[in-house]
Parts: C-alpha cells; sequence; structure tokens
C-alpha cells in the first residue's frame, strides 16, 4: 500500500512563507519524479511544481516561478515545497503527487499515479 502524506500547511499573511513536506511509505518508488499541484474551490487541480529523481530537472507552474522552490530528500522518500511571498491567490489544498513511470517529472496530470490527501494553505489579505 502507498502512502505520501503531506504536512506544513496552515494559515499566513500574505506575504510570508510556508515549507510542505510530503513524505511516502509503503513500496520503494525506483526513479520517480515527485510533484505539488494544488486545488481552489471550484477550480481544477494546477501544476505547481516538479522535480526530477536526480533533482536536477525542475518544473515550475507560471504564477510561482521566482517564489517556490521544490526540493528532494530521496533518503527520506520526501519532497518539499517552500513557498515565498504567498499571496492570497496560492491559498488551495495542496496535493503531493509521484509519477513512477517518469524520472523527469513535468506538469501533466495524468503522469502523476500516486496521490496524498492534501494539506490546506490560507493566505489572508
Amino acid at each position: 500500500q502507498v502512502q505520501l502524506v503531506e504536512s506544513g500547511g496552515g494559515l499566513v499573511q500574505a506575504g510570508g512563507s510556508l515549507r510542505l513536506s510530503c513524505a511516502a511509505s509503503g513500496r520503494t518508488f525506483g526513479r520517480s519524479a515527485m510533484a505539488w499541484f494544488r486545488q481552489a474551490p471550484g477550480k481544477e487541480r494546477d501544476f505547481v511544481a516538479s522535480i526530477s529523481w536526480s533533482g536536477r530537472t525542475k518544473w515550475y507552474g507560471d504564477s510561482v516561478k521566482g517564489r517556490f522552490t521544490i526540493s528532494r530528500d530521496n533518503a527520506k522518500n520526501s519532497v518539499y515545497l517552500q513557498m515565498n511571498s504567498l499571496r492570497p491567490e496560492d491559498a488551495a489544498i495542496y496535493y503531493c503527487a509521484v509519477a513512477t513511470s517518469t524520472d523527469r517529472g513535468g506538469p501533466r496530470i495524468s503522469e502523476y499515479d500516486y496521490w496524498g490527501q492534501g494539506t490546506q494553505v490560507t493566505v489572508s489579505s
């Protein structure tokens, strides 16, 4: 059984920072890409960032470039999202995902086959 558990969400003022964490357990994923997506109420799930197995290739959604940083620790089967300069429009449920069929990652949601339950991020103006 695969489990992805996110943590680190919460309430923050606009301009503030949060660091999300996601720990994977239950099986070994091999050389898998990992990513973060987010979904606001009434909207589709959108790509935020992804990172390759090696950590050398990173993708970011246009709205978060320059503000968010994705990283991973393969020894801990974990991926992180450092979010700075948060804006009210960043408020959403943030989901961690794993793509077992690719080690590069990218923004296509269809590539990701395991998902966490999500962590809520709220940004007050």
